[in-house]
């Protein structure tokens, strides 16, 4: 008994006669009667009696269509599923993410993408970038959306985009109108900063350093959108990623652009032990255009 063979029984159970079971099924009429012969013959008794040219139904028929129904709906559903699966319509998602893209970005073009896909169930997961990343590699999460240094992501991830870290000054502060910030700019500044467990912190401390720029080191937070509220609440200056610099909407605070460039790098991360769904692929292209397009233009790095 095969699948086909249901599918004619049901198609003329429902349709009532063979003309219309063979619209149904986009067949002839000889191949339906066939069908239904073929079903007849496996089964080993009738199912319709002809009666003033139509076929009705025997009481066995009736019985077995009850089964057949509900079998062929579950079929139904898997191909349905098949088929959006296919098309990148349907499955689940997990995503881990740094706080510079968690908080602010993520959320808008998830939403946008459940929208486009209303079939994938989408989690999302904020850590650091070294967690975030590990999830990946460990099979907790199929993709990450993390800030990793050159030399990371090469070896685990694709960049996106990179951008230049940008200076985060109260309104009003002697610096708010300059072009671009350096060093020597915020000798004597009450400095609020990313603690050392980030490769930027490193980079910076380094860059001052160099410069022989003391800073008053005060207040630390991982994340960027804490530091501009900080900011904003006269707590001191500070240097954050520019994505969550484009992305702020609050008052009281100005951004200028750090010279020289600090570079922030963008990517994504996928396991490598396993093949990309077809929406997991959708989602990472998707990533991309959304991050390109949020990502204001003067902050931008190009081969960054």
């Amino acid at each position: 008994m095969t699948l086909r063979l249901l599918e004619g029984f049901r198609a003329v159970m429902q349709a009532k006669t063979v003309t219309a079971a063979a619209l149904v099924l986009n067949v002839s009429q000889p191949v339906v009667t066939r069908l239904i012969r073929d079903l007849e013959e496996n089964i080993g008794f009738s199912l319709f009696v002809r009666e003033q040219g139509r076929l009705k139904p025997t009481a066995e028929a009736l019985i077995l269509y009850e089964e057949v129904q509900r079998s062929l709906i579950s079929v139904d559903r898997i191909l349905q599923s098949v088929e959006m699966l296919r098309d990148g319509h349907q499955g689940y998602l997990q995503i881990a993410a740094a706080p510079a893209l968690a908080l602010s970005f993520l959320p808008k073009m998830m939403a946008g993408f459940s929208a486009q896909y209303p079939g994938a169930r989408l989690t999302l997961h904020m850590h650091g970038s070294e967690t975030s990343l590990n999830m990946v590699l460990s099979g907790m999460c199929d993709i990450a959306v993390v800030m990793l240094s050159m030399r990371q992501s090469g070896t685990y991830g694709e960049r996106i985009l990179s951008g230049r870290m940008v200076c985060v000054l109260p309104v009003g502060h002697r610096l708010a109108g300059e072009a671009t910030v350096g060093p020597w700019d915020l000798k004597g500044e009450t400095f609020l900063s990313h603690p050392h467990v980030l490769d930027t912190r490193l980079q910076i401390d380094a860059l001052f350093a160099a410069h022989g720029i003391q800073r008053e080191m005060r207040l630390e937070s991982q994340i960027s959108y804490s530091l501009i509220e900080l900011v904003a609440a006269g707590a001191g200056v500070a240097l954050v990623d520019p994505l969550t610099a484009t992305l702020y909407r609050g008052d009281g605070v100005v951004f200028v652009p750090f010279d020289p460039i600090v570079v922030n790098h963008y990517s994504v991360v996928t396991s490598s032990e396993r093949p990309p769904s077809v929406l997991q692929e959708r989602f990472i292209e998707q990533l991309k255009i959304s991050l390109y397009d949020t990502l204001a233009p003067e902050y931008r790095v190009v081969g960054g």
